[in-house]
């Protein structure tokens, strides 16, 4: 049976989204043209049933490629479908320039004013509806040409391209927000990256310079594995730390961090973290009001068991964040979440497809890892589907077995 998805929204987000969101947009789009149903349909046997028991679970729409005019008419069928059932659907716009640093998600639009043309369209097709809009997963955290707030040169440096590529790619975003922001029923979040990625004050500064201050807020562990419980601890410091930078003028380097007094590998000590942002409120000034502070979309599709510790010396580069294995399905896509800097708990990358072929610092073809050729970012991955839902915690419910 397919699962109801009528969780009414906690009074404290329904206060947030009352001004975007009608009261009758508590569920999630389920939709059954998604990738997942289309997988299934090549699939055959037990990998058909795993495609199918997964297409039964909300996940974001995916916006990638195609013209203005494509995703405009892609974007209103979607909102239109979603609409008809008093539903809220979840996409995410992946499409800027030089995306994933020509890795294995490589691709987006070729220059500025092509991205800029695309997400217009997307936005006509969304219209006066509500909607989710997740913008640009690694926008923030993988930028061509770019330095740290110390100074340090990233890695992303593509060629063809120069310093100048970095502050492209913020008027990019920057522009896109402007789009977007003007959708009267969207809630808009950019790419927070994860808990065990960029220091608070790193990100923080990268969000500011891309306007978050113009919408909901940012998105995190988007395609990754951390556990919630680390998240949701990272989602509360960067959103203290831009609350500090913007409003106290606090220099985000000075933001604590989960490196920093938090040992990262010990959870427990990042209570030490909470309490330097406590110092820095008191010392500002300042109250902490999550309910006005910018706020996180955490993606719980495949962090069920957390994150991949490879072994020790193996690997030139383990890619933690490559089809891992040993991981499970996490939490179930909600909108009612138990923590008050966190708006939802959403499948954002689609479980069962791929992260890319996997390397992990060899030569390839293979992911020596699992020991087989994995399939091409996006594309259905038929093992690492059985291992999700096998491993899934919270386990999946019992009433959902089999799909009709």
């Amino acid at each position: 049976m397919r699962p109801v998805w009528k969780a009414a929204l906690l009074a404290l987000i329904l206060a947030g989204l009352s001004t975007k969101f009608p009261v009758r947009a508590e569920t999630l789009f389920v939709d059954p043209a998604s990738t997942t149903h289309e997988a299934a349909r090549r699939l055959e046997g037990a990998a058909r049933r795993d495609a199918l028991l997964l297409a039964q679970y909300p996940s974001a729409s995916w916006f990638a490629h195609g013209t203005p005019d494509f995703v405009e008419a892609r974007a209103r069928d979607l909102l239109d479908r979603a609409e008809a059932r008093g539903e809220l659907a979840v996409l995410a716009l992946y499409n800027i320039p030089y995306r994933d640093c020509a890795l294995y998600s490589a691709g987006g639009a070729a220059d500025s004013d092509a991205y800029l043309d695309w997400v217009r369209g997307v936005a006509r097709g969304i219209g006066e509806r509500p909607a989710i809009i997740l913008l640009e997963p690694d926008g923030l955290g993988v930028i061509p040409w770019h330095r740290t707030l110390d100074g340090a040169a990233e890695s992303c440096r593509p060629d063809g391209q120069d310093e100048s590529a970095a502050a492209r790619r913020y008027a990019e975003l920057r522009g896109a927000v402007a789009i977007l922001s003007a959708l009267p029923k969207a809630r808009i979040y950019l790419d927070g990256t994860g808990s065990s990625w960029l220091a608070p004050g790193e990100i923080a500064s990268r969000l500011i310079r891309a306007d978050v201050a113009r919408i909901a807020g940012f998105f995190l562990n988007v395609s990754n594995y951390e556990s919630d419980a680390r998240v949701a601890s990272y989602a509360r410091f960067v959103s203290d730390c831009i609350a500090l930078v913007t409003e106290a003028g606090l220099d985000p380097r000075q933001c604590p961090s989960q490196y920093s007094p938090a040992t990262f590998g010990d959870h427990a000590t990042w209570t030490l973290t909470d309490a330097a942002y406590d110092r820095l409120f008191a010392r500002a000034g300042l109250a902490r009001d999550p309910a006005r502070q910018k706020r996180a979309v955490i993606d719980s599709s495949r962090n069920g068991q957390g994150s991949w510790t490879p072994p020790q010396g193996k690997y030139r580069d383990a890619e933690v964040w490559c089809n891992p294995p040993g991981r499970g399905l996490g939490r179930r896509p909600t909108l009612t979440s138990d923590h008050p800097y966190v708006d939802a708990f959403l499948w954002i990358k689609v479980p069962g497809e791929s992260d890319g072929e996997c390397w992990r610092g060899t030569a390839g073809p293979g992911d020596p890892e699992r020991g087989v050729k994995a399939p091409p970012a996006g594309q259905w991955f038929a093992a690492q589907a059985r291992e999700l839902i096998e491993l899934a915690n919270p386990p999946l419910p019992a009433e959902d077995g089999e799909p009709d």
